[in-house]
C-alpha cells in the first residue's frame, strides 16, 4: 500500500511531529487573493456572570486559515461558536462587541440564513442516519426552504450535480461514488467527518468553522483532512480551533493564541511559532502549560 501523504507544509523551522511529517511533500504555495470576510471587534462573551472571552478583535480572511489555539478554558471554542451565533442556544449567554460578515452585523441577519453562510463542523462526526447522498442532499433541500415550497421538493436528478460537487470538494467522492445509497454511518470516522464537511460545503458558505475536527481521528485520516483544509482556503474563509500545535503549524496561515479568555497574541504562523512576542505565548508554545 502506498504511504498516505500528509498535507502541504509551508514552514520548516518548528521541530515537527514524526507521524505527520513522514514523506513530507514539497512546500505549498502561499495563499493568493486574500480578502477579509469577517471582522471580530472588541467581542466579549459571558455565560451568566462569568466572562469567558474578553475584548477580542480579529479578522477572518478568505484565502487564509486562521487557527485559534490555547489551553482548555481559554475561550477559543466559545469565540468560534459566536461567529454564527451558536452561543445563543445556551441559556444565560451574552455578547458585547460586534461581529460582521462582509461588513454587515451578524445580529442583523436571519439566523438560519447566517448559519448557511457561516457553516460549522463539530469535533465529533455527526452524519445523519440516512444515506451518503441524502446527507448532502438534506443541506441543499433545506436551503431556501420557502422558495422550494412553491415549486415542490427537489428531486434526486436535480440535486445530484451539487451533491457530487460537494463530495468532490471534501475529497470524498472517489471513495464513495459506488456507495452513495449506503448508510453514512457505515463510513469510517475520517470519511464521516469529510461527509460532514461536504454537507457544510454543499450550500457554498463564505466561512467554514472547524471545532477540533480531527481530535477523534487516526493520523492517516487527520492528514487527509488537514490537506483538505489547506486546499479549501482559496474558496472559503476557514477558522479552526485546535489543541494540537503541530496541526496549527501545518495548516494555519495566521494564529491567534488565547489564554483565560484574552487574546494574547495574533500574527502569521511563522511569527507565532518561531518568534512569539509575548512571554505567555512562548511558554505555551514550549509546553510549559496547556
Amino acid at each position: 500500500m502506498n504511504p498516505v501523504m500528509p498535507p502541504p507544509v509551508r514552514r520548516l523551522t518548528v521541530e515537527p511531529d514524526p507521524i505527520a511529517t513522514a514523506h513530507r511533500p514539497a512546500v505549498a504555495e502561499p495563499p493568493t487573493n486574500v480578502s477579509e470576510r469577517m471582522r471580530i471587534e472588541n467581542v466579549s462573551l459571558a455565560y451568566g456572570e462569568r466572562w469567558v472571552v474578553r475584548e477580542v478583535t480579529l479578522p477572518v480572511r478568505q484565502g487564509e486559515v486562521l487557527a485559534l489555539i490555547g489551553a482548555s478554558g481559554s475561550g477559543k471554542t466559545t469565540l468560534l461558536r459566536s461567529l454564527n451565533r451558536l452561543t445563543e442556544v445556551t441559556d444565560g449567554a451574552s455578547r458585547a462587541g460586534r461581529i460582521a460578515l462582509d461588513g454587515q452585523d451578524v445580529d442583523e441577519l436571519e439566523v438560519t440564513a447566517l448559519r448557511r453562510r457561516i457553516a460549522m463542523v463539530f469535533q465529533q462526526p455527526n452524519p445523519f442516519p440516512m444515506s451518503v447522498f441524502e446527507n448532502v442532499a438534506y443541506a441543499l433541500r433545506e436551503e431556501r426552504r420557502g422558495a422550494r415550497r412553491a415549486r415542490g421538493r427537489r428531486g434526486r436528478r436535480e440535486l445530484e450535480p451539487a451533491v457530487i460537487e460537494a463530495l468532490a470538494r471534501a475529497g470524498l467522492y472517489e471513495e464513495v461514488k459506488a456507495d452513495l445509497d449506503h448508510p453514512a454511518l457505515r463510513l469510517s470516522g475520517g470519511q464521516q467527518q469529510r461527509l460532514c464537511i461536504a454537507r457544510a460545503l454543499a450550500v457554498k458558505p463564505e466561512v467554514l468553522l472547524l471545532d477540533e475536527p480531527c481530535s477523534a481521528l487516526d493520523p492517516i485520516s487527520t492528514a487527509t483532512i488537514e490537506e483538505l483544509i489547506v486546499g479549501l482556503r482559496e474558496s472559503v474563509a476557514i477558522v479552526i480551533v485546535t489543541h494540537n500545535l503541530q496541526q496549527a503549524f501545518r495548516v494555519a496561515d495566521h494564529v491567534a493564541f488565547m489564554h483565560l479568555g484574552e487574546l494574547i497574541e495574533y500574527g502569521p504562523s511563522e511569527q507565532i511559532f518561531d518568534r512569539p512576542r509575548e512571554q505567555r505565548t512562548r511558554e505555551y508554545i514550549s509546553g510549559a502549560f496547556g
